[in-house]
């Protein structure tokens, strides 16, 4: 009996974890330098060859602290799908504080962000390439660890 019982906890923990990730077939993030985000440095990420074919939700994470001096953040994101070459290039205005001052993020002195990007329509076999950079007037912004990427299916 004690056997049985374990193996339903067992069951039904792995089935919270596996729900946990959802239908994610890739997620990831970089860091940021430490002095400040530069302009002209451009994060990449490479997300493999597709198992499957689809219609992928793309998401950008972000995570900054109390040392971003803004209230929002104008990203460019350029997402090239290969062999096609083919590139679809999106400004993704993320509005970080309320009017009232408040961030719109989780977090306590770290916060947390996401933002949905089109959807991405890929074939088994495609991989994509992902170039984030940012689009604000100063050249340095502090403030913002980590900037990241995820594709999930419907």
């Amino acid at each position: 009996m004690r056997k049985n019982i374990f193996t339903v906890l067992i069951i039904m923990a792995m089935t919270v974890i596996s729900s946990c990730t959802g239908n994610k077939v890739y997620d990831k993030y970089q860091h940021t330098p430490v002095s400040g985000w530069e302009k002209n440095d451009t994060l990449k990420f490479e997300v493999p060859k597709m198992n499957i074919n689809g219609v992928f939700a793309a998401n950008l994470g972000l995570r900054i602290n109390s040392s971003y001096p803004f209230m929002g953040l104008t990203l460019i994101v350029d997402q090239t799908i290969y062999p096609s070459h083919i590139t679809k290039s999106d400004t993704i205005n993320c509005q970080l504080i309320d009017k009232n001052g408040n961030s719109k993020g989780l977090g306590i002195s770290y916060y947390q962000y996401n933002f949905d990007i089109d959807k991405v329509s890929l074939n088994k076999g495609d991989s994509l390439v992902v170039s984030i950079r940012h689009n604000m007037k100063r050249e340095i912004l502090p403030g913002i660890s980590d900037i990241g990427y995820s594709l999930s299916t419907h």
